[in-house]
């Protein structure tokens, strides 16, 4: 049979219609995507967003996306790349506590915060702290969790290699950056310049003088590009059981401190579900103790009783302050407590010994085009943790045993200490995802609850609503204003008694991101130098539909997980807790809500012993009110 030759004209025919089809099909496709951009609000989008520390982690951590990375993905390289952008911290050194939503609407949380390792000092606590400042010390340091968890979380839910994920950060720390503008700033505080310039990390950040660098100047991890370029070839096996780990141990015995391989080795993450607490229509999950977690709900529980509205920012009313909590139980344990009209002394509140106040931490909320939500807060505790560097390793250690000071009796090994991080995932009644949490230490709660009330509920947008000054009660029950709050809201609550504090070190930073009808908006704090990266870039803020308490009244109960934190077993440290501080009132007149004048007794800041994380003790006890 002859063989058959299509004619040339016949050729041309199919390959214009090919062509044609084509061209259709992109037109099609830039309609449609034109169309979905358009339904958004200018400068919202509609994919994927990143809301970290910093320009450049927002950024790599958007690159993730945009290569086919998950928010898991996204989430690990925007944290470490925060390792070297804002080292003051965080770092593969320190713990982090993870809170993801999958696309199946699951929320599960990924514990890793460092552990007391199984030999520590003995009467540790006895070498706590007075006084504010930046504590340094072998003593201090937990077991890291950070890799090890990354490892955890990428094996569920990640979709590029692990060693994609420390590129990125693996080229700043060699080939070095300008030091960024805030830590320029930090270093130059007094306490922080004196605190590096007298520890092992002013190898790091200070000049051949041995005074800190200033900003513009160039900064280099070359050491730690090293170690992350094994983690990232061998895995989190080669910190936890191999040569860096090795490495690490040494240069720790060498500082004086007591961690070994195997408590490396025998680091476990701890993987639960998250508790889900209503406010109204809408769902919060959070993480369980030792976070700060339950104390956030507690205040926006109780905080949503008050009849919030935009008409509530109207300052010229006189600034009022109420108290109704949701349940019996509640209202029996501190209605004899409640008093009109004034505040009262520390002692009042049974805060003789509250635990000092700090700074710290990062947080960074992420969210991919299937619909995985991540929210994640990582922390070396202090500015720079305890000021001990490895030089074998590059890594700075965490000083999180220094938590368990005033808020503990007695320290065990294998025990998490407690934690005022507060990663959040919301879901609002018609789908809409609210991710969010903050970095600060002892502010992170004001902060992210402040953020939450001005967004939520006084109608801000995301943006105004996380930079609105905020307001902090700090250990000795002072009140602290943010530079520029409204000096109305400070002279009512001056009449009102309370005693103003001077506190300098407002480090509070909240970065969070909102979905809602397909369009993301995505806000990173300007405190830090924040900015927020997609793709498409960010646009403009979104209202989250999240009602007026009066609008949309509490159509659930508080649920298990939190109601057994305030019946026996629990019922004395409940009221200790309650009693701690005066914070409630504080907030409602930062909201300028003009109600009926009363004192509540609350706590803003992680001084209280109701996080305390037994990990044994507080399960058995849970289990045992489940059942």
């Amino acid at each position: 049979m002859a063989k058959y030759k299509p004619k040339p004209w016949l050729v041309c025919c199919f390959i214009s219609a090919g062509l044609l089809c084509a061209v259709a099909l992109v037109c099609l496709c830039v309609v449609s995507r034109t169309k979905a951009d358009k339904d958004c609000p200018s400068g919202s989008f509609t994919r994927a967003a990143v809301a970290a520390d910093s320009r450049q982690c927002s950024e790599i951590g958007s690159n993730i996306l945009q290569q086919g990375g998950s928010a898991v993905d996204g989430a690990i390289a925007a944290l470490l790349c925060t390792s070297v952008i804002n080292p003051q911290s965080m770092g593969i050194g320190g713990g982090s506590i993870f809170t993801i939503r999958n696309k199946k609407g699951n929320v599960k949380v990924y514990n890793f915060r460092e552990t007391v390792p199984k030999s520590f000092k003995t009467n540790l606590l006895d070498d706590c702290p007075t006084s504010v400042g930046l504590t340094t010390g072998s003593q201090w340091i937990g077991v890291p969790g950070e890799l090890r968890a990354y490892e955890e979380v990428h094996k569920q839910y990640g979709k590029l290699p692990w060693a994609k994920l420390f590129e990125p950060t693996i080229k700043l720390a060699r080939e070095g950056f300008p030091l960024p503008a805030h830590l320029g700033t930090l270093l130059q505080f007094p306490i922080v310049k004196g605190h590096v310039e007298k520890s092992s990390i002013c190898d790091i950040f200070c000049n051949k003088n041995r005074t800190v660098l200033r900003t513009g100047e160039n900064l280099t991890f070359l050491k730690l590009a090293d170690t992350m370029e094994t983690i990232a070839k061998q895995g989190a096996k080669a910190f936890y059981s191999g040569k860096i780990g090795q490495d690490l141990i040494q240069d720790i015995e060498a500082a004086g401190g007591t961690m070994t391989m195997e408590d490396l080795t025998s680091f476990q993450v701890r993987v639960e579900d998250a508790w889900t607490v209503s406010l109204g229509s809408t769902k919060m999950h959070l993480p369980p103790p030792p976070s700060g977690g339950p104390l956030l709900a507690f205040i926006l529980k109780l905080m949503q009783e008050f009849p919030f509205n935009q008409n509530s920012l109207n300052v010229d009313q006189k600034i009022q302050i109420a108290v109704h909590l949701i349940q019996d139980s509640f209202i029996n344990s501190i209605n004899d407590r409640i008093s009109s009209n004034l505040t009262h002394e520390n002692s009042y509140y049974n805060n003789t010994k509250p635990s000092r106040d700090n700074v710290g931490t990062t947080h960074v909320s992420v969210l991919d085009e299937e619909g995985l939500a991540v929210s994640a807060s990582s922390t070396i505790n202090q500015v720079f943790g305890g000021g001990v560097y490895s030089p074998r390793t590059g890594i700075i250690l965490n000083n999180e045993l220094l938590d368990f000071c005033h808020r503990a009796d007695t320290v065990r090994a294998g025990e998490q200490p407690p934690s005022s991080m507060t990663p959040v995932i919301l879901e609002s009644k018609s789908g809409g995802l609210f991710v969010i949490g903050g970095s600060g230490g002892s502010l992170i709660t004001s902060a992210v609850a402040l953020s939450m009330i001005n967004h939520l509920w006084l109608g801000m947008n995301l943006k105004d609503a996380i930079a609105a000054p905020i307001v902090f009660v700090d250990s000795n029950n002072k009140v602290n204003f943010e530079p520029d709050f409204n000096k109305s809201v400070i002279k009512g609550l001056t009449t009102l008694g309370h005693k103003s504090g001077n506190w300098k070190f407002f480090l509070n930073v909240v970065n969070a991101l909102e979905k809602e009808n397909g369009c993301i908006t995505a806000v990173s704090d300007v405190r830090k130098d924040g900015s927020s990266l997609s793709s498409p870039l960010l646009k403009s803020p979104l209202k989250f539909p999240f009602k007026s308490p009066l609008e949309s009244p509490l159509e659930f109960p508080l649920g298990p997980p939190l109601e057994s934190l305030f019946e026996s077993p629990f019922k004395s440290l409940s009221k200790s807790f309650l009693k701690s501080h005066s914070q409630c009132d504080v907030l409602a007149a930062c909201c300028k809500i003009p109600l009926n004048n009363t004192d509540t007794i609350l706590s803003g800041v992680m001084g209280s012993k109701l996080t305390r994380q037994r990990s044994l003790d507080f399960e058995t006890k849970v289990s045992k009110r489940r059942r």
